[in-house]
């Protein structure tokens, strides 16, 4: 089969978002217009760490929520499992994942659906994984996306993995961790609602997960080191290339660097790997 380079996907060149006016979309969909792939909190760096932690082979059954343009899934594949589905509710993403290949015998599919109702049999995952997700839901919803990666590894045993934005310290009062908030959704037009490290862990053992590995990192999106890092030199030209030439994608990029500096010392990125504590039936 063809490989999982990103040329790939030049049949279908449509993103996210595209039609809006850059002053309105969500900051991520206007990352990625620019150019950017990796739109996570701890960058590909901490990704690869989730995924080797993750420790998939042939006999796993992935499942990626809310996988979006599909940088993490091309890691993904690059470990051969036996199957990888996406899913996503956006119909472009899903388009762009569904065409989507793998090298072997890996089985690849994309599903339009809710990451809290994804409709995909019980118990049909050995690993599940979600980033830069639960973050941007409010309290419940994180409880429903948690439970349904649980539904998904029923009677499997298996592994589900989060990479997130966190507030740090554990012990930060609620009055500055509503600041933190409020300041994020101005700034990225979407509700962001983080949790401490604490609170991440408590999640997940409120849904029946141990958390068995975790690694926490600097939140240091748009830094110009992580872009490279995240980008390639080149890419990363590219992207800066865009924003000078559009003044309102400029002005939002710097308005959403400018909140993540002010507030980088109570904000990192957060990677957690977990197993079901009980097995259900």
């Amino acid at each position: 089969m063809a490989s999982t380079d990103p040329s790939a996907l030049q049949k279908n060149n449509s993103l996210p978002g595209d039609g809006l006016d850059a002053a309105r979309m969500p900051g991520h969909w206007l990352l990625a217009r620019l150019g950017m792939r990796v739109l996570r909190p701890g960058g590909v760096k901490l990704t690869r760490w989730m995924l080797d932690n993750l420790a998939l082979g042939p006999d796993d059954r992935v499942v990626e929520l809310a996988a979006g343009l599909g940088a993490t899934a091309r890691l993904t594949l690059a470990r051969h499992p036996g199957s990888y589905t996406a899913v996503d509710r956006d119909p472009t993403a899903v388009a762009r994942l569904g065409a989507l290949t793998a090298p072997g015998a890996t089985e690849v599919a994309a599903v339009r659906a809710d990451a809290a109702d994804t409709g995909l049999p019980t118990g049909s995952a050995t690993a599940v994984y979600g980033e830069a997700m639960l973050t941007m839901q409010p309290d419940p919803a994180k409880r429903r996306i948690v439970r349904e990666a649980r539904r998904l590894l029923a009677g499997t045993g298996g592994r589900y993995a989060i990479h997130e934005l966190c507030l740090l310290p554990d012990e930060l009062d609620r009055e500055h961790a509503e600041a933190i908030t409020k300041d994020l959704g101005e700034a990225i037009h979407v509700g962001a609602r983080p949790l401490t490290p604490h609170g991440w862990v408590a999640l997940l053992a409120a849904e029946d997960f141990t958390v068995t590995t975790r690694r926490r990192t600097p939140m240091a999106l748009l830094e110009p080191r992580r872009l490279i890092a995240d980008e390639g030199f080149g890419q990363a030209m590219r992207i800066a290339g865009r924003a000078l030439r559009d003044p309102v994608a400029r002005h939002r990029v710097l308005e959403m660097r400018r909140v993540f500096r002010r507030h980088r010392a109570h904000l990192g990125a957060i990677s957690l790997i977990a197993t079901p504590t009980s097995h259900t039936t």
